[in-house]
């Protein structure tokens, strides 16, 4: 299943995708795509219900609807830095033996194609395509990457949109350049693990104005997703919910020579395989 959330920020309602174009509306059964339904196996429970209402053409069009992040805001947003290869080395820096691993604050959660906001005193405003973890049980010492498979409810597009200044020369601490509100658009929409394939073989890529910056795959992740959740669960509780960044390939623009920017106006669009696209509007400080 593809499972969305479409409305104006904050008054989202749960759904399933169709096709494209139409959906299913799932509020009369479902509150919200949180910590409880993904604890209480509601994906499980709702392919039944998405099927009758299929079969009895209980489907409506998107239109030109907004669709919000294909989850609600989660206890955690956990990122993994440097877990491609050719990104560390664009970046100058050594493969990490171990993941490397940081937190962004969850309210920075948004939609696909909503507004990404450069904050204040921002001057290396960057972006980063990335496959998204949603967790679907809580987990904690997990034993066993296999059991860190049992432990996903799904995977998602996320831009992890990230302030450079604010990461690398503000104190060492990269929460400061990755938790201004908008920097982590994500959807369009949920995809259940039965829905890919083989998660290690996804092509990632991203366009700012209409010119190629990122183009990578899953292929070349240091870390493949399961091993990340299997690692993370030694160190703290996931909840049901929570998102998971799992890192980005080459591409971003401090990687460039001269380095590039996002400003305002600009428009950042990505999209891996299977998950979906993003389009998102910069712009300027509030």
């Amino acid at each position: 299943m593809k499972l969305l959330r479409i409305g104006d920020f904050g008054a989202e309602k749960p759904a399933a995708l169709v096709d494209r174009e139409n959906y299913v509306d799932l509020s009369d059964v479902v509150l919200d795509f949180d910590e409880q339904f993904f604890g209480a196996d509601g994906i499980e429970n709702l392919r039944p219900i998405v099927e009758e209402r299929i079969a009895t053409g209980g489907t409506r069009p998107v239109g030109g609807q907004r669709i919000g992040a294909p989850i609600a805001r989660p206890h955690q947003i956990i990122c993994v830095g440097l877990n491609f290869s050719d990104h560390a080395a664009e970046t100058g820096q050594a493969v990490p033996s171990e993941p490397i691993l940081f937190t962004k604050s969850p309210n920075t959660l948004v939609g696909p194609n909503d507004n990404v906001r450069i904050p204040r005193g921002a001057t290396k405003p960057d972006w980063e395509v990335e496959l998204g973890i949603v967790i679907g049980k809580r987990s904690s010492y997990l034993d066993s990457v296999e059991d860190a498979r049992d432990a996903i409810a799904g995977w998602v597009l996320v831009n992890d949109v990230s302030e450079r200044a604010f990461q690398m020369e503000r104190g060492g601490q990269w929460l400061k350049g990755k938790s201004a509100e908008t920097f982590n658009p994500a959807g369009p929409w949920l995809v259940t693990q039965d829905e890919i394939d083989d998660i290690g073989s996804l092509g990632m890529w991203l366009d700012v104005n209409g010119t190629r910056r990122q183009t990578g795959t899953t292929a070349t992740m240091i870390f493949d997703p399961y091993f990340i959740v299997h690692y993370i669960s030694q160190f703290l509780v996931l909840e049901p919910g929570d998102l998971i960044n799992t890192g980005t390939p080459p591409g971003v623009g401090m990687g460039f020579h001269p380095q590039i920017w996002l400003n305002a106006g600009d428009v950042m669009e990505l999209g891996i395989d299977g998950l979906g696209t993003q389009r998102q509007n910069v712009i300027a400080p509030r």
